[in-house]
């Protein structure tokens, strides 16, 4: 069997990927990839990296306001149409699955031109622009959040719950005693809190005001900054702790998921791909949107934890030091209710969602 895989531009839309390229490797070690992307997009190195075959489209994004950028948008987007059907011709895969990014467009639409089955991996709950463009071309349409339904209204019949399959890569880790790496107590109770990959100011803010908060409870603290943000935040909280305190603070968390598997609670953004390992480990959670992104999708996917009861939500513009400790206090001073969000959350997991998404390609693929 052949697989060809595309998604760029962010993390959100790689990782999923990526998982569900290792999940086939054990399912059936002679799958052959390849993974299409931008020479220039995180994708590249990411890809790579992992030892996955990688070519390589030229593209770029629409700008929303009228722009002459845009003329030289649509001719990459020919041009990139072209290469794409050379690339789907000399590789013939059996499936060809877009997980996101601009960079879809063209490799998604010149399978569906090729006739080659074809699968959109939708990992909000508010779609994106590439996905919308695609629905009406592709063969089956993958969602993580219910709520993503409306957004294929015209496509019911494609549409399939499949979850993300990042989820099904955290959900067999153990608990271990890993916190120690970050001097902390393997067995205290602890609250991880950070702000995505590149960290987030008003996080960081709120976190330095609660800060001598956090020295006081009976629980600790791992607060990862972001890479930019490290070393002027590193200092400020030198100057008010000392040694053995219950807060720790880090640049950036590289085994992420096993320290998931270690904490009591978890502060973060709501990207789609942090929620599907939350779930999946019936983690409970605060959530702070960005309000930074597109269709400020964030908001929509931390409302469809929060109906349900398996997480709390804070407002960037509510978000102060006050506001976070609160919050957290709700949760790490009353076990029954964590216990409660945690439960919610795991209702929502979906462990085995990697399985899911191989399922509908297998049943397409014949």
């Amino acid at each position: 069997m052949k697989i060809l895989l595309s998604g760029g531009g962010t993390g959100g839309h790689i990782y999923p990927a990526l998982a569900l390229i290792r999940r086939l490797q054990v399912v059936d070690p002679s799958i052959e990839f390849l993974y299409v992307g931008t020479e220039n997009g995180l994708e590249n190195r990411i890809v790579r990296s992992a030892g996955i075959p990688f070519k390589a489209v030229k593209i770029q994004g629409f700008k929303r306001s009228v722009s002459f950028k845009n003329l030289k948008t649509i001719q990459l987007f020919i041009q990139s149409i072209q290469k794409s059907k050379k690339i789907v011709k000399e590789f013939k895969p059996d499936v060809v699955i877009g997980t996101g990014g601009y960079v879809c467009a063209p490799v998604v639409y010149a399978a569906s031109k090729k006739g080659v089955p074809s699968i959109i991996h939708e990992q909000n709950s508010v779609a994106g622009v590439t996905n919308r463009f695609l629905a009406r071309y592709v063969t089956k349409i993958a969602i993580c959040f219910e709520e993503a339904r409306a957004e294929f209204g015209k496509y019911p019949e494609k549409i399939v719950y499949t979850g993300n399959p990042r989820a099904q890569e955290v959900v067999g880790i153990k608990p271990s005693a890993v916190l120690e790496e970050y001097q902390l107590k393997a067995t205290k109770p602890t609250v991880l809190i950070f702000g995505g990959s590149r960290g987030a100011r008003s996080l960081n803010e709120a976190f330095l005001e609660a800060l001598p908060a956090f020295m006081t409870k009976n629980y600790q603290v791992l607060f990862a900054t972001g890479e930019i943000h490290y070393e002027k935040i590193k200092q400020q909280v030198q100057e008010q702790t000392i040694a053995g305190s219950p807060v720790s603070v880090v640049p950036y968390i590289e085994n992420m998921p096993e320290v998931f598997a270690n904490v009591d609670l978890v502060v973060s953004r709501s990207g789609a791909t942090t929620l599907a390992e939350l779930t999946a480990l019936g983690l409970p959670s605060i959530l702070i949107p960005s309000p930074y992104v597109t269709n400020d999708h964030q908001t929509r996917n931390a409302e469809s934890l929060v109906k349900h009861g398996a997480a709390k939500m804070i407002a960037e513009k509510e978000l102060s030091g006050n506001s976070l400790v609160a919050s957290i206090d709700d949760l790490m001073l009353n076990e029954k209710a964590r216990k409660q969000m945690a439960g919610e959350a795991k209702k929502l997991g979906l462990p085995d969602a990697a399985d899911h998404l191989i399922k509908i390609m297998q049943e397409i693929s014949h």
